[in-house]
């Protein structure tokens, strides 16, 4: 018996909407990373990249639980000597609320090249309206 390997045909990948708002960041974040994956599928296979394509639009209405608010900080580092900078989730938030969402499924994929490529299927977007209408995608509801 021979392994199945399935046809990496893009033409088969789908696109789903997802509309972040009052969502909670967590929940929002695995049900993403599972169709990016392409884990809702017969065909997953661990190292192809057989998911479909995610937008995601009202970022900056995510919901955190908990005080998270508050006490939940992003680090980045320059390289430098004392470069390292942390920011809290209100001043991401202000700033950039995409990157919410983007750094919570970056951190729910593999760390290497695949995980890299599966990134580039991931679009946020601050307000209601993306510029991805001709994909006609359809509407995924986030878990509560």
């Amino acid at each position: 018996m021979k392994t199945f390997l399935p046809k990496n045909d893009p033409s088969l990948r789908k696109w789903h909407v997802v509309d972040a708002d009052g969502a909670i960041l967590g929940r929002l974040a695995v049900q993403i990373a599972t169709i990016l994956r392409g884990k809702h599928r017969p065909t997953f296979t661990p190292h192809l990249d057989t998911g479909d394509f995610v937008i995601v639009v009202n970022a900056e209405k995510v919901r955190l639980t908990g005080k998270k608010e508050e006490q939940k900080e992003y680090m980045s580092y320059s390289g430098w000597r004392s470069g390292e900078r942390y920011r809290s989730v209100t001043e991401v938030r202000s700033k950039h609320p995409e990157r919410l969402i983007a750094k919570a499924v970056q951190g729910m994929i593999p760390k290497n090249r695949l995980g890299k490529s599966l990134l580039t299927k991931l679009k946020v977007y601050k307000g209601p309206t993306h510029p991805h209408e001709a994909q006609q995608p359809a509407t995924l509801t986030p878990v509560s």
